[in-house]
């Protein structure tokens, strides 16, 4: 505690202890009656034995409301509940004021210390000795204007508006995080949040990764972003990650070198693997199956065609294959690689954790192929096969020289 605030505690009890007085009623916003109603309650004063009560117990008790100055009805600090289980701290004392009910009596706390800890046993609660914590959200680095500073530096020639400080976001991370987190963004905006993950990333060493979900929110025509020809929002924070994650990284590598004065990385830290900055970016649309609901009555021999394949037209080997991860239950953050076998395009999903390729005309040869590469799982397009034996004979392939298989067509 500060010099300023000791001073603050001017009185001294029977104890020896310093200690002010706080006043019970509550100060500030929300302090009227009808902001909290449950608050607004009678407490009963003796004067003669000197006690105080949520219930009149005698006919000389005086009744004392949270009124306000102006006589309106405001509201105690504390309920009911509160108010019974200190209710020995809790001290009455008459104003030198006239109100506009009579004689003023104001109730005050015992406000020796300002937190409370509170025992089960209620002879044992007491005070602990404490000032209230300042706001975290204070100072110059969670301003509007350090937010615009830091997007000048990654986008020069544009003004965003309103972007929030990287700062607060770290702030907010580290408090409520571990440093192999996954921090959801559900209003991604510009990507502040994936830029403060990936900083915060270079800085202790961690692994966070982040998720930001934004809708593809059209940018104001007359806006900076719109005229430097970013049509959304999304589009913003897309290449806001691309220049956050180049420039930290950048910054880091160049930190780190042996003639470097400093490092963003804290000195305790220790890293196991390079910086990630990589991303994905997914978007929400319909199944990549076609939907077909017509019933034997209203088809005919020009429809048939429509029906030959089930995957919807326009849909790429990538849409099928994130399908599929998302069907299987498989991390979409893994890396994949694409290789050509025997003229047809494969996807490596995590080495082996999972086999796809989604052409057509397979012949048993490139099952083979694949099935020596003993993968967790492979799927292949159901129509996607040279002839039916083919398609009848790659389940059996797999279970012969890699039983540990799990195949599926789709």
């Amino acid at each position: 505690m500060s010099d300023e605030k000791v001073e603050e505690f001017n009185l001294i009890d029977e104890h020896g202890e310093k200690y002010l007085l706080r006043d019970l009623r509550k100060r500030g916003g929300n302090d009227n009656r009808s902001d909290r109603p449950n608050l607004f309650f009678p407490l009963y004063y003796n004067k003669n034995l000197e006690t105080i009560s949520l219930e009149r117990r005698t006919a000389d008790d005086i009744e004392i409301l949270p009124r306000k100055s102006d006589g309106t009805d405001g509201c105690w600090r504390w309920g009911k509940e509160r108010v019974a289980y200190f209710i020995k701290h809790i001290h009455p004392k008459q104003s030198s004021k006239t109100g506009y009910w009579g004689a003023e009596y104001r109730v005050y706390l015992n406000s020796k210390f300002n937190q409370y800890a509170i025992s089960s046993d209620e002879d044992d609660c007491d005070f602990e000795r404490s000032t209230k914590p300042k706001s975290v959200w204070f100072g110059g680095e969670h301003s509007t204007d350090i937010a615009k500073k830091e997007l000048k530096k990654l986008f020069p020639k544009n003004d965003f508006d309103y972007p929030k400080s990287t700062q607060s976001i770290k702030t907010m991370v580290r408090m409520g995080s571990a440093d192999s987190d996954i921090i959801l963004d559900f209003f991604s905006g510009s990507a502040t949040t994936a830029h403060a993950v990936m900083q915060l990333n270079a800085e202790d060493g961690g692994s966070r990764q982040f998720i930001m979900m934004q809708l593809p929110e059209p940018c104001d025509e007359k806006s900076e972003a719109h005229k430097a020809g970013y049509k959304t929002i999304a589009e913003i924070g897309k290449e806001r990650i691309r220049r956050a994650g180049a420039k930290i990284k950048a910054e880091l590598n160049a930190q780190q070198s042996p003639n470097s004065q400093g490092s963003l990385l804290d000195a305790n830290a220790q890293r196991s693997s390079p910086l990630d900055i990589g991303f994905r970016v997914l978007k929400v649309d319909s199944s990549n199956m076609s939907d077909v609901y017509y019933t034997p009555d209203t088809l005919n021999q020009n429809m048939l065609d429509m029906i030959t394949d089930n995957i919807k037209p326009g849909r790429t080997p990538e849409d099928l294959l994130f399908q599929v991860l998302l069907d299987w239950g498989v991390d979409l953050t893994l890396p994949i690689h694409k290789e050509i076998i025997l003229g047809k395009t494969v996807f490596f999903v995590d080495e082996n954790a999972l086999v796809a390729c989604f052409d057509t005309g397979l012949t048993e040869e490139l099952i083979k192929e694949l099935a020596r590469a003993k993968p967790l799982r492979v799927v292949f397009r159901d129509n996607g096969f040279s002839s039916d034996a083919v398609k009848i004979n790659a389940t059996q392939i797999f279970r012969q020289m890699s039983p540990g298989t799990e195949v599926k067509a789709i």
